[in-house]
């Protein structure tokens, strides 16, 4: 699976978030209207999602419907993964440390994390 652009990744956001099919004109109404991408800039990065694999459409009337082929949480345990081998090393204390690297860890997010991994044996 392909990494999505950032720009790529906010339609699928849209397209994920809705209950499909999407027409065009939906997709636009749901972008953060501080983008001020014009339609062709949409259509564009809709062609590109449907050439990577990530969304179909079909053609009814005038509008093109869209349907999303991968489920937003296969894309993120997929992006999730990469991350992880890239910046960590598949080392959770590795992310773990980064992440609260200069913060103190409060009790309670260390009994949420005791929990979670307590459910996953």
């Amino acid at each position: 699976m392909k990494k999505l652009p950032d720009a790529e990744f906010e339609v699928m956001r849209v397209i994920w978030e809705n209950t499909p099919p999407l027409t065009t004109k939906q997709i636009m109404e749901y972008l953060d209207p501080n983008k001020e991408w014009k339609p062709q800039t949409v259509l564009t990065l809709l062609v590109r999602l449907t050439e990577r694999g990530f969304i179909t459409s079909e053609k009814k009337g005038k509008e093109r419907h869209y349907f999303p082929i991968i489920k937003e949480e296969e894309y993120l345990a997929e992006e999730t993964k990469a991350f992880m081998s890239k910046f960590h090393k598949n080392s959770f204390a590795s992310l773990f440390s980064a992440f609260f690297r200069g913060s103190k860890v409060s009790k309670q997010d260390i009994e949420e994390l005791e929990k979670w991994m307590r459910e996953r044996k």
